[in-house]
């Protein structure tokens, strides 16, 4: 039997590897040519909702390029079905919410989700994996934040009108909807870690949106209950992610993560630098630079290499998901660059 690779799972709690750990965001996806095949029989829900099929995604970036971490295939819409939000995905747009919420008493309508039942087939799909794979899987949710955006906005925003609005002007509302979804997450990220999980991932989309003070007053309380409850009950690493990000590192990492996610417009070097070295650091290049030559693909990714200190706590990965129509020779020359070691 394989040795268990468990350089992921070091690396998050800032112990020696002998390189650093490489896993992609949406490595299981869209510039898959297995993927797209398998696209054409299951719809997207069919595939997070079936766990043979579920299974089947999330092990095929391992198969085919060797990444040191897994990550369950899902969305982060997904759970909030079972709580009441009616939502289809509309093809190039992204989640489209049918029923948003516009008061306190919708807030208040939310369900409490029965995860051995509303949620099971991720629990089914994580089992599966456990028994198959020989690197750590990683579970993940959707940050309460961007989750409720979504629900706020009714999908995706480029104004943030009826968030931030909302924010402001129905605060004790947002206050109890921010607190219902940290609770119910925390719940399911728990029920993950049950299911066979062995790290979570938090994604947090859209904060870069709020400054500081907002993050502060509006979100940083939820995040720090939520992960307080997880870290309370279990002992797997928590990593937390969000995009456009530089001005929240800080307070993303008082939120008590092992590891913060870097965006590939932040200097990695220079985050962590600014977080003293506390926690595991996580990215961060910049996923369409795997659509140019290997030339600039290696320089870059060796000069993001030299740049980390030679302290243990890095995780290489991109600064985002890696994206649709990706060349799949990039990304094995690149997971194998990393795991050649190169410094």
């Amino acid at each position: 039997m394989t040795q268990f690779n468990d350089r992921f799972l070091r690396a998050c709690r800032r112990q020696e590897t002998d390189r650093p750990p490489v896993w992609f965001m949406r490595q299981a996806g869209r510039y898959q040519e297995k993927y797209r095949a398998i696209r054409k029989k299951h719809s997207l829900v069919d595939i997070c909702k079936i766990p043979e099929v579920c299974a089947e995604v999330t092990l095929l970036p391992i198969e085919q390029f060797g990444f040191d971490a897994a990550i369950v295939f899902s969305d982060i819409m997904i759970p909030l079905e079972p709580m009441g939000i009616d939502f289809e995905y509309k093809p190039g747009v992204g989640p489209i919410i049918h029923n948003p919420i516009k008061s306190k008493a919708d807030v208040e309508k939310l369900k409490d989700l029965d995860l051995g039942t509303d949620l099971q087939y991720t629990g089914e799909s994580l089992g599966i994996l456990k028994r198959e794979l020989n690197v750590p899987c990683l579970g993940f949710v959707g940050a309460p934040f961007t989750l409720a955006s979504y629900m706020l906005e009714g999908g995706p925003s480029k104004s943030y009108i009826q968030l931030k609005s909302f924010m402001y002007t129905k605060t004790e509302a947002w206050h109890l909807l921010m607190q219902k979804l940290a609770d119910s997450m925390a719940n399911y990220l728990l029920f993950q870690v049950e299911s066979g999980a062995m790290a979570v991932q938090i994604f947090d989309s859209w904060v870069g949106i709020l400054n500081v003070e907002d993050y502060r007053e509006y979100v940083r309380p939820h995040m720090e209950r939520m992960i307080a409850n997880i870290k309370e009950r279990t002992d797997v690493p928590v990593v937390h992610f969000g995009t456009n990000s530089q001005h929240l590192l800080l307070d993303m990492k008082a939120s008590g993560a092992d590891v913060v996610g870097i965006d590939w417009k932040t200097d990695m070097a220079a985050a962590w630098e600014s977080m003293n070295n506390e926690v595991a650091v996580q990215g961060n290049l910049d996923p369409t630079l795997l659509f140019a030559d290997w030339e600039l693909i290696e320089k870059r990714a060796k000069a993001l290499l030299d740049s980390m200190p030679d302290k243990p706590g890095f995780i290489f990965n991109l600064g985002h998901g890696i994206l649709p129509k990706t060349p799949e020779e990039n990304v094995r020359r690149l997971v194998e660059l990393v795991q050649q070691g190169v410094r």
